[in-house]
Formats: structure tokens, C-alpha cells, sequence
């Protein structure tokens, strides 16, 4: 009994970023003007804000500290996994690296965070258009943050967040030269997108195409480990 008490309490509430506030805000005050003008819209709009309030939820996570792991920047389900150029902004050189591609839907926690301990060496911004995240030229095409870290034994490590087809807000907080702790935040991009790591090279995936990922919790790549890319199977 105890455990499904703390359990329901964990879905029951939870911590709401400050990013999300002046939304939660607005939409309360549009629930509250369409209540009095007809009760029945006043629940709608009730709703909505609920709704507002739980896509910026903001849950603590558990991250794995051993040396060498590389965590999920995002929720979401990985979506694809291949070699692929690394941004030129991020002047990683044109060689392909191994990219893993977290798409995240709106139901989703937008909330971002480190895949690595290490230092920011790199930040870049580059409008763009608005595609469905989902294409794999969404990538080149799309508004992205890009950034580029390296670690303690100077091996780097990129991500990306990419803005949708309905996301058209990316937020990231972080500055040249600040140092990070993976699974620590960094960022958020408003109603669904998608994030992109790419790992040094000869680094092999530990996570299957539409397998879902927890942010800072579920553990993509081992740089220390020689083991090869995982296969899975649906069940």
C-alpha cells in the first residue's frame, strides 16, 4: 500500500520549470475569461491549463556518474542511429560520426540535459525551417542550437536540439566555457522536437531504434567500452 501511495503521489504532482510559468499563467487567466463568459468553456479552458502545467514538468533524475558513460539529453524514443557529419558550425571536421537521434512528442518532458561531464568549447545557432523533425533532413535544414563539449581526456562530444514542426522555441542556457555535469539541465525546446548526440569516433550505440529514453537517466553510449551496437526486437 505504502508503495502505491508514493507511486500515485509521484504522477500526482510534480515540479513545474519556471520557463513554464507565464504559460501556465496565461492560460489560467484565458480559462477564467472564458468561464465567465459560459461555465462549460471555463472547464475546457481549466483543463488546458492542467495540461500547460504538466507539459513543463520538470521531475528530478538519477543519473549514472561511472567515467565514460553518455546519457539521453532528451526524453523521447531514439529514432535513428547511423554516421552522419557533425554541424559545420561546431568545426568538428566532415568526417561521419555516430548520431542518435531522440525524437520527442509533446507528451514528452521537454527538459534537457548534459550526455556528458565536460566543458563547453562550442556554441552555435542557426536559423532555419520548421520541417518535421522526424526526417532525417531536419538535421541540415531545421533551426538548431548546436553545441560542442569536450571532456577531461579531450575527447568531444555534440549535441543538438533541433526545433519541429511545432516547436518553434529553443531555449539553451549555457555559455562558452561552462562546465557540466552530465544529466544536469541546460535547456528546453517548447512542444515537441528532437536532440542529436554525436559520439567520438569508433564509439558504438548501446540503445536500439524506437526504444524510449529517459532523460539523464538512460545510457546511450559507453565511451570506454569496446562493445559492439545492440540490437533489439520488439516483445
Amino acid at each position: 500500500m505504502q508503495a502505491q501511495e508514493i507511486s500515485l503521489t509521484k504522477y500526482l504532482w510534480f515540479p513545474i520549470n519556471r520557463e513554464g510559468w507565464p504559460f501556465v499563467a496565461l492560460f489560467a487567466v484565458v480559462a477564467l475569461l472564458l468561464g465567465q463568459a459560459w461555465a462549460p468553456l471555463g472547464w475546457v479552458g481549466a483543463l488546458l491549463t492542467c495540461w500547460c502545467a504538466w507539459f513543463f514538468r520538470d521531475p528530478d533524475r538519477v543519473t549514472p556518474s561511472r567515467p565514460g558513460l553518455v546519457v539521453s539529453p532528451a526524453d523521447g524514443v531514439v529514432q535513428m542511429l547511423g554516421l552522419a557529419e557533425p554541424p559545420p558550425e561546431l568545426e568538428m571536421g566532415s568526417e561521419p560520426r555516430m548520431r542518435i537521434s531522440v525524437f520527442m512528442s509533446v507528451f514528452s518532458v521537454h527538459i534537457n540535459r548534459a550526455p556528458v561531464d565536460g566543458k563547453v568549447v562550442k556554441l552555435a545557432y542557426k536559423p532555419g525551417k520548421f520541417l518535421d523533425a522526424s526526417l532525417d533532413k531536419a538535421s541540415a535544414d531545421n533551426e538548431r542550437m548546436s553545441v560542442r563539449m569536450t571532456q577531461a581526456d579531450g575527447r568531444d562530444v555534440a549535441f543538438v536540439q533541433i526545433a519541429g514542426l511545432v516547436a518553434r522555441r529553443i531555449k539553451c542556457d549555457l555559455v562558452d566555457g561552462q562546465e557540466l555535469k552530465a544529466g544536469e539541465r541546460f535547456g528546453l525546446i517548447r512542444f515537441g522536437s528532437r536532440v542529436d548526440v554525436y559520439l567520438p569516433d569508433g564509439v558504438a550505440p548501446l540503445v536500439c531504434l524506437g526504444q524510449a529514453t529517459i532523460a539523464g537517466e538512460t545510457v546511450l553510449a559507453d565511451l570506454d567500452s569496446g562493445e559492439a551496437a545492440r540490437a533489439g526486437e520488439v516483445r
